[in-house]
């Protein structure tokens, strides 16, 4: 039996408070990572208020997990204690089923979710199957690192299954804690790289972060002077759009993909996708393999997220931060 100390939310939209909860004897195939840092995510503000009626309290949420394994089941493979590892929305598979055999675990009908039915990372220790214990490459700043376990491979994923091309013109979606991660990849990437964003007062910024060009998405003749021109477009926004104007944005065969967790159903009128044989596409987060390869191309082009960093004592401030749209881009707590 494992003693862990948390912060937890008692219900839905409250405070989160002290919590102590005990772990089971440690399974055979299951490993004990002590928590350095933790992002937050807004899928954790989503399961706070219960937006996707899957949350369950005392709820401990975190699920951008950075840290160092502790303890190691008897059949665990190739990992060791004080190996430095990452922990994302997912946390077990079955194993067995095609999709895992596969390598596509992320798709596994019985996988697991760090923080549904089960204490996240906004604790000193979480445990996890040892396939989704991602080891963190050597050099890898790890108070930057917890975010690409969950924004990071969410949007890396789609640039992949997607066939996106290192010659291609690409959008992307709201510059928030997703997008301006997205942009950053798809810049090294080698694409063109339009950013679409509400926001005027953040052009700069978004060049900055590899953008060649940002289009304000409340402006129509902006919108409507580059209609047939991108390959892909990358939705990272959670909010309904004016989803016949973006495809009227794809060229020829492009492809609207969307990562944003958009609550309300996606209007698409028919003949928008049938007239330039255009398609809708979305994914969740990508497989352990994928997630080694994100990592490796992140050290390789020194991709990090933009981050804002608050102690773990200091959650309710952090969420408060987040709440009022004030994150610059992602927020991580430190575990001490």
């Amino acid at each position: 039996m494992r003693t862990i100390h948390a912060y937890a939310a008692k219900e839905p939209g409250a405070q989160f408070e002290p919590f102590q909860y005990q772990l089971p004897d440690l399974g055979e195939e299951q490993v004990d990572i002590k928590v350095h840092y933790c992002g937050i995510c807004h899928s954790d503000l989503s399961m706070l208020n219960n937006d996707w009626g899957n949350a369950q309290y005392p709820l401990v949420p975190g699920h951008e997990i950075v840290g160092e394994v502790i303890a190691i089941g008897t059949s665990v493979k190739n990992m060791k204690i004080g190996d430095l590892v990452g922990l994302g929305w997912f946390s077990e598979s079955c194993m067995h089923c095609d999709q895992c055999m596969g390598g596509s675990h992320n798709l596994c009908a019985t996988k697991e979710e760090t923080i549904v039915g089960r204490h996240g990372g906004f604790a000193d220790y979480v445990r996890s199957h040892w396939s989704w214990a991602t080891p963190l490459p050597s050099g890898i700043d790890m108070s930057k690192a917890g975010p690409l376990l969950c924004g990071g491979i969410t949007v890396f994923n789609p640039i992949l299954s997607s066939g996106v091309k290192p010659t291609d013109k690409v959008g992307v979606i709201g510059i928030g804690g997703l997008g301006h991660m997205a942009v950053k990849f798809l810049n090294k990437w080698g694409c063109e790289v339009t950013a679409f964003s509400s926001n005027p007062t953040k052009k700069e910024e978004i060049l900055k972060m590899g953008a060649h060009r940002v289009v304000n998405s409340r402006d129509l003749s902006e919108m409507q002077e580059i209609n047939g021109t991108l390959g892909f477009i990358l939705n990272t926004t959670n909010v309904t759009l004016d989803w016949p104007g973006y495809l009227k944005i794809l060229a020829p065969k492009g492809r609207l993909h969307n990562v944003g967790a958009v609550l309300e159903p996606m209007e698409i009128p028919a003949f928008s996708l049938i007239g330039g044989d255009k398609s809708l596409s979305g994914s969740p987060l990508g497989s352990p393999a994928l997630t080694r390869k994100m990592l490796e191309f992140c050290i390789r082009h020194e991709i990090y997220p933009i981050t804002e960093e608050f102690p773990l004592e200091k959650v309710n401030d952090a969420f408060t931060h987040l709440k009022n749209g004030k994150a610059r881009y992602r927020i991580v707590l430190k575990i001490t």
